[in-house]
């Protein structure tokens, strides 16, 4: 079942101005509950103004947004309940946080859904260890933490609302390599924890091929492709054209194929490339470049 659905969807900045601008144009679109997408695209081919418009902070300037089957602009007195089920994370979401400590802030999302004391104690202790949080880090100041504990709690107060849809905005950029691992490794286990719909919005090749299982690549406004990692780099040359670079890995067996190893699969993830190679060097009747 589709738990988010567009219906010819666009969205114009500045209409009516001299700066008018399409950034979503006539886009249908279906994520299916459970998916986790990667979203990729150019700066400007539109893909954080579409994610706007799945929480209501963006009304579309025409088309419809569906969020589990009930219209999202249909009624208003609805639309704060809908907003509910679709967590959005902002890039660099520390910036947002407020509160005297980490658990005051991780609990203003339910607070606000008007849940009881104890579920509320619940979800922000839960959400805590599912992002690894120690008890202790909840009654400090977020200000006290390093920059890659403030986004975990940054993080978790969206995931303790529990919309059945979570949506990530860059949420590894700025960390370094060890801090990028962590925070994408606890987004993965969450989502195979919650089982619910998660969206990656990135301009890392190599982190949306390794998590996501299908990817959504908008350029100039419209999308272009939603499919498989493997049907989606398979097109490598057409992404390159549009300014998107594939993963590295994706290169380095493209250049070996075109040096005449018989490669019939695409590569896009270092560990599936590894034990290709492996199978290949094992195989005494594989062909590799030295073969020739």
């Amino acid at each position: 079942m589709a738990v988010i659905r567009t219906e010819k969807l666009s969205f114009v900045y500045g209409e009516g101005t001299p700066f008018r601008k399409v950034a979503v144009d006539n886009v249908d679109l279906e994520i299916n509950e459970g998916e986790f997408i990667g979203i990729i695209g150019h700066t400007g081919s539109g893909k954080s103004t579409l994610i706007q418009h799945f929480n209501g902070l963006l009304r579309p300037t025409s088309g419809e947004v569906y969020i589990d089957g009930e219209k999202l602009w249909d009624d208003k007195k609805k639309l704060r309940d809908i907003r509910f089920k679709v967590g959005l994370v902002f890039q660099y979401p520390e910036y947002q946080l407020f509160e005297e400590t980490c658990y005051k802030d991780i609990a203003f999302g339910p607070k606000n859904m008007g849940l009881s004391e104890d579920e509320i104690d619940k979800r922000v202790r839960e959400t805590a260890q599912l992002v690894g949080l120690k008890p202790e880090l909840l009654e400090k100041s977020p200000f006290e933490l390093s920059g890659g504990q403030k986004r975990r709690v940054a993080i978790a107060g969206v995931m303790a609302m529990e919309p059945k849809v979570l949506i990530l905005d860059e949420p590894a950029s700025g960390l370094d390599p060890k801090g990028r691992s962590q925070i994408l490794g606890l987004i993965r286990e969450y989502h195979k924890e919650k089982k619910n719909t998660v969206m990656l919005v990135s301009h890392s090749m190599e982190d949306v091929a390794k998590h996501c299982s299908k990817i959504l690549v908008m350029n100039n406004a419209s999308i272009y492709c939603y499919d498989t990692p493997a049907n989606v780099f398979h097109r490598s040359t057409e992404l390159e054209s549009m300014g998107l670079a594939v993963p590295q890995i994706t290169r380095v067996f493209d250049r070996l194929k075109a040096m005449g190893a018989n490669i019939n699969d695409d590569v896009y993830t270092v560990g599936y490339g590894k034990d290709l190679l492996c199978r290949m060097l094992s195989d005494k009747g594989g062909q590799t470049p030295d073969d020739n």
